[in-house]
């Protein structure tokens, strides 16, 4: 070999191995996205979290990078188009609240069909984790139907009342316009109220000016809308810590992945998961502290009231359970196992719901 034909072998050679190396190192882009703002826990977990946990850990253990554009607070999506936005490819990862699908996923507000369940929302994703693995469709369906794989579900903080007026048992309530997301609104008409369908972007202005006077609501969403401001009441009343919001990611998108990276965006969001319910949970009694620092008449009505309440709700799951069965859903055997499993983790239901 001459030497000019050797130093051509190894011009060729290292250029194969840069352009080897830059392959390899090609950026993979996703778009992620919710209609709520980051003030919301689960979405700054989205932010503080799921994104920068697997950007690291694609950079560190693959030989592929991952950028991420994000976009919260409705600016690639609003709340009630994210599944369709991850559906269409719009975005690739959307958070959101299956509350505003209730065409969509009907089934998947499952707990708000037994209101007054447990108010930790550590066990209340437990409980929730354990039903979609027993029912396959509640995952299927997302893959089949809507083109997308869910890879963590999310967990809410326990939902109470506040309102701008004060209240001390069920029948203050009657006639009074109270807002809230889907199918919580249930819990406000067997109570009397007048149920008005809102989202947390809206509840500030609506609250001022007179559209409704309160709000199923978490305390978080109380403290970081400055619901505080225009409700100076925040009761405790047990309604129960619901995860009906999750993560999902487009399916075709998941699918040109290469296999080490799906399984980091898989294992981080099984801890994503998790954490949606320790953080939520260590949140609470600090919120509820902010609350009453700001001002806020924060109080714990007697368990007699929730009682009363839960009374007046007791046919309600049994008849929500026959209506989506006659739909073709497993919504028996989800509200079977739902309450099985809160008893499981130590709950006590002030009415047993039976919905056989």
């Amino acid at each position: 070999m001459t030497l000019r034909t050797l130093v051509q072998s190894l011009a060729i050679a290292l250029l194969v191995s840069v352009a080897g190396s830059v392959s390899a190192q090609e950026t993979i882009r996703l778009r992620i996205a919710s209609g709520h703002p980051t003030v919301n826990t689960y979405v700054n977990l989205m932010q503080t979290f799921f994104v920068p946990e697997v950007t690291k850990r694609v950079a560190e253990r693959t030989k592929h990078k991952i950028e991420f554009v994000e976009g919260y607070g409705g600016s690639m999506v609003k709340v009630a188009d994210t599944l369709e936005g991850v559906q269409s490819g719009i975005i690739d990862i959307g958070g959101y609240c299956f509350c505003f699908e209730p065409s969509n996923l009907p089934l998947h507000a499952f707990q708000v069909m037994l209101p007054f369940g447990t108010m930790s929302p550590v066990a209340s994703v437990k409980i929730a984790r354990e039903v979609y693995d027993q029912v396959p469709y509640m995952s299927k369906v997302f893959e089949d139907k809507y083109r997308q794989k869910l890879i963590a579900l999310i967990a809410d903080n326990g939902y109470n009342l506040g309102t701008n007026f004060e209240w001390n048992k069920v029948a203050d309530l009657k006639g009074q316009k109270l807002a809230g997301a889907g199918l919580n609104l249930k819990w406000l008409e067997y109570a009397g109220a007048t149920p008005v369908q809102s989202s947390l972007p809206d509840a500030y202005t609506a609250m001022q000016t007179g559209v409704y006077n309160g709000w199923i609501m978490f305390p978080s969403g109380w403290v970081n809308f400055k619901l505080f401001e225009v409700g100076k009441f925040y009761t405790e009343i047990g309604f129960g810590a619901i995860t009906w919001h999750g993560l999902t990611i487009n399916k075709a998108r998941f699918d040109r992945l290469p296999k080490d990276v799906q399984d980091i965006i898989l294992e981080v969001g099984k801890e994503y998961e998790a954490r949606t319910g320790t953080v939520n949970e260590a949140n609470y009694p600090k919120q509820l502290d902010e609350l009453k620092s700001k001002g806020t008449n924060v109080r714990k009505l007697p368990e007699s009231v929730q009682a009363d309440w839960a009374k007046s709700l007791a046919t309600w799951p049994k008849e929500k359970a026959k209506e989506l069965d006659a739909q073709g859903l497993p919504a028996t055997q989800v509200l079977e196992a739902t309450l099985t499993a809160a008893e499981k983790a130590g709950h006590k239901w002030p009415v047993r719901y039976s919905v056989k």
